[in-house]
């Protein structure tokens, strides 16, 4: 299979800049496993410009119906390697499949850090998860924890609110690093327990799990109930590709791109939350406009 733009990413960067790609005729693919990546998570969407309200799950779809509807092709795969031979880039997906692109846009988002803590790889799936829009059905009328202080956290522990009948929220720091918004509703919510400044050092259980260990005392027990864990705190971007191909990274491990979204290895674009662009300002617009950004750039590159 042969495309004038391969698009690594199905999230809003990548999206975007196939709905980009295909009115301006470029002839593209987009390449993921998940219609709206990470946003797809969110339990609600608020601040998307003409939309009050909407779930990250619908937000997803709705993105990529509008990609396919204007022509694009959509591959659920992951690309193992990339290979560039005579201004050509070959991608190699894990099915075994390749695909040739004369220019492909880096969109893989990033990965959700982990805790590396006691528990927390043996009571995958079995009450510690990563995802409250996902799992959030399964604790219904039960006690869950969730470990963060930024947005996504608070975004989760007010999900989470609607279903279980008690949600703890971990927070390392003596203050939530969430925005006015999610304060406010946090505050609101009696299900909603804050224990700040603490740190979550274990988690225990036999078959599932049923308790945290914290490295303070709450009512008097370094331990407490839970019957779920939701790690909220933070990703990290996702670069693999992007080093083997010798893409420049800043110190953190985000991609170094231009104001056009181009790298320093020709042929190569990178949008949205794996860049270093939109001042690491991780928002869907963000990624959708770097994503535009980038495939005007591209539309000039494939002329030449």
């Amino acid at each position: 299979m042969k495309y004038d733009l391969a698009i690594i990413g199905s999230g809003p960067a990548g999206l975007t800049a196939s709905v980009y790609a295909s009115r301006y005729g470029i002839p593209n693919v987009v390449i993921g496993t998940v219609a709206g990546g990470l946003a797809s998570h969110a339990p609600d969407v608020g601040n998307w410009l003409g939309t009050k309200k909407i779930s990250g799950f619908e937000f997803g779809q709705n993105a990529l119906e509008h990609a396919k509807s204007l022509g694009a092709e959509m591959v659920v795969d992951l690309v193992d390697e990339i290979k560039k031979e005579n201004g050509t880039f070959s991608l190699l997906l894990k099915n075994g499949n390749a695909i040739e692109a004369k220019a492909v846009l880096l969109a893989t988002g990033t990965e959700r850090k982990s805790l590396s803590i006691p528990g927390e790889k043996e009571f995958a799936g079995k009450g510690v998860s990563h995802c409250a829009t996902c799992d959030g059905f399964f604790y219904k009328n039960k006690t869950v924890v969730v470990i963060g202080g930024g947005d996504s956290a608070a975004g989760a522990a007010i999900f989470l609110a609607n279903i279980a009948e008690k949600v703890y929220l971990a927070c390392r720091e003596k203050s939530l690093s969430c925005e006015t918004f999610w304060h406010k509703k946090i505050g609101e919510n009696s299900k909603i327990e804050m224990l700040h400044g603490s740190n979550v050092l274990e988690i225990k259980g036999e078959q599932k799990v049923s308790s945290v260990v914290l490295d303070k005392p709450y009512k008097g027990s370094n331990e407490i109930s839970v019957d779920g864990v939701f790690i909220e705190i933070g990703a990290m971007p996702n670069t693999k590709l992007a080093k083997d191909l010798g893409v420049e990274l800043d110190e953190e491990g985000y991609i170094k791109i231009k104001t056009d979204g181009s790298t320093n290895v020709e042929g190569i674009w990178a949008a949205g939350d794996i860049t270093n662009g939109s001042d690491k300002f991780k928002q869907i617009i963000t990624a959708a406009a770097e994503g535009a950004v980038s495939v005007h750039s591209i539309k000039a590159y494939l002329k030449k």
